[in-house]
């Protein structure tokens, strides 16, 4: 490709309104334009990146048997409203009429339309399982589109489904797309983990989500700074996620100890000189459900005293009303005849509601709900039983765990896919697959997988992930160009634009890269920059300086580091450098 044929599109500056790195350097290096809050016109070179990440997807999904299919972005609004989510799913939905004033959607999402084709069809056991997937335009109407393509309404996704005929063959490919999905990821060049993550609008039982490192995420991730094999790999510091409790051994016996000055957590801590994650602290809250007289019950919420309460994730336990309503101390004094430093959940005769980690402590401190004393040593079944345990802290730095092998650092990051198995839930809603399944030899349960890449998503984060001070640092597997020839003054010497045409013809029959010769009559300068701004990652430098010794110059853009070559050695040392690596 030659540049005096191409749109370049670069920018000197991005707009000031772009704060995130990625939506600059994608604007300023050509790769889209915005059209509207939310929408961007992909341009070429930006197109280019768009179709080898699709490319990778389709050859890594066609190697565990995905079939490729194209629906409709317009879906027929019955089908949202049988499954519940026309309202359920809420205002990003965008929602609209023809001229017969039938109502229609732009998917978010093909959920309820792919299980109503797949149901429509006759088709025997022996077909199963079934996966297929398709690459296509999403909308979803959001309120408030932000940090450039990361954040916006219209996008493109790879929505793959599976179908099956028993719950172990939905198991076994979801393992297979989880691994593909791994597999993809750390082909684009990504730096990537996964989280299991609750399913949210989507529904079902199990999910997992693969989320991205970045300094502009909106989701933070608590990591383990040490690994250990006994943790729990990652967690969304905002999500969900069912613990496994094991309560520590008892050592010391329970003792009720007298403190009658003390008023704060803080002031308890240093007159025993006690560590923080030792003592718990219980707050009192409105549950959903009211008594007779229209008061709502109240609910003990009980974390440790190093702790905040996750709002995001309160919001997903069905017994506490939300808005969270705490109550007042008056109220508290009223209830336990203590001041709220003094609460604490042994004899509190309201139902509990634990913090798994506080579920995990032993010999622990907790208000005794006794004006001026605190019960030392408090052991789980022993002391007091289990009730209700659930994830309730916000994860912050280092406050997870309490020995230093276990410290937790946080790191933000952006959602790239996410994989989910929903049993039965979207093909119930169709009466002919009970039917066929009832005139069926095999009595079939089918299940239903779905696996979602958000691929302009990606591009985004791999720039977040990519880049330096004079633009993007593409991995070569998906970079617009993987060469860039610049002949410096190619109108003015006859010798560097003959040699710069033949190497460029050369390479075009030999290697068969994408290659972008600059042919351009601009300032080298304005060549280099250009260049470099858009991330391709190997550049031939030519020049009647170097052709003098009959060398042409190499450039790593990762390394920025200028190699000199001899013409009769370019070909087998780009060979080498480009196509073997």
């Amino acid at each position: 490709m030659r540049t005096s044929q191409y749109l370049l599109a670069t920018l000197k500056e991005a707009p000031k309104n772009c704060k995130a790195i990625s939506h600059q350097l994608m604007l300023r290096a050509g790769l889209i334009r915005q059209v509207s809050s939310g929408l961007y016109t992909w341009l070429p070179t930006g197109l280019r990146v768009l179709r080898k990440i699709e490319n990778i997807i389709r050859e890594e999904m066609s190697k565990i048997g995905a079939i490729e299919i194209a629906m409709p972005i317009v879906q027929p609004a019955r089908l949202w409203k049988k499954s519940g989510r026309w309202t359920g799913y809420g205002t990003e939905l965008l929602r609209f009429k023809n001229r017969n004033n039938q109502e229609f959607v732009l998917g978010p999402t093909h959920e309820e339309m792919v299980s109503e084709i797949i149901c429509k069809e006759t088709m025997l056991y022996k077909q199963f399982p079934l996966i297929v997937y398709q690459i296509h335009t999403k909308y979803r109407d959001e309120a408030r589109p932000r940090s450039g393509v990361i954040r916006a309404r219209e996008f493109i996704m790879k929505d793959g489904y599976s179908f099956h005929i028993n719950q172990k063959s939905l198991q076994n490919t979801y393992n297979n797309m989880y691994q593909t999905y791994h597999t993809i990821f750390n082909r684009i060049g990504l730096n990537f983990c996964v989280v299991q993550a609750e399913p949210g609008k989507i529904g079902g039982a199990l999910s997992h989500e693969f989320q991205a490192y970045s300094e502009n995420g909106e989701d933070s991730i608590a990591v383990p700074m040490i690994p250990d094999n006994n943790l729990i790999d990652f967690q969304l510091s905002n999500d969900v996620i069912p613990i496994k409790i094991q309560p520590k051994t008892a050592v010391e016996t329970m003792q009720l100890i007298a403190a009658p000055n003390i008023r704060s957590v803080e002031e308890l801590i240093n007159q025993f000189n006690l560590p923080i994650h030792q003592f718990v602290k219980t707050i009192i809250v409105r549950a959903k459900n009211k008594h007779i007289n229209n008061d709502y019950s109240l609910l003990g919420l009980v974390i440790r005293a190093d702790h905040q309460i996750s709002l995001k994730k309160i919001a997903m336990i069905p017994q506490i009303h939300i808005p969270l309503s705490c109550i007042e101390p008056e109220e508290i004094q009223k209830i336990t005849g203590a001041q709220p430093n003094l609460l604490g959940p042994i004899n509190l005769s309201i139902p509990l509601i634990i913090d798994y980690n506080v579920a995990k402590m032993n010999d622990f401190v907790a208000g005794s709900n006794m004006s001026g004393k605190y019960f030392f040593g408090v052991n789980w079944n022993r002391d007091i039983l289990f009730s209700k345990v659930a994830d309730l802290h916000e994860v912050l730095h280092h406050n997870s765990y309490t020995n230093k092998k276990n410290i937790l650092s946080i790191h933000n990051c952006i959602e790239i896919g996410h994989i989910f198995q929903l049993g039965q839930k979207y093909l119930n809603l169709h009466t002919n697959y009970s039917q066929k399944n009832n005139e069926h030899k095999h009595n079939l349960s089918m299940e239903m997988g779905c696996y979602g890449i958000g691929i302009t998503r990606i591009i985004a984060v791999i720039i977040e992930q990519n880049y330096d001070k004079n633009g993007i640092l593409w991995p070569d597997v998906i970079a617009p160009f993987k060469l860039a020839i610049i002949p410096i003054d190619m109108y003015r010497s006859v010798n560097v634009r003959n040699i710069a045409e033949k190497i460029y013809t050369q390479l075009l029959s030999v290697i068969g890269i994408d290659i972008l010769i600059d042919d351009r009559k601009e300032y080298p300068g304005t060549m280099f920059a250009d260049i470099d701004l858009i991330g391709i990652p190997h550049i031939l430098i030519i020049s009647d300086r170097s052709l003098a010794n009959q060398e042409v110059e190499y450039k790593y853009r990762k390394k920025n580091k200028i190699e000199k070559i001899k013409l009769e050695m370019l070909i087998r040392y780009l060979i080498e450098k480009i196509v073997s690596s």
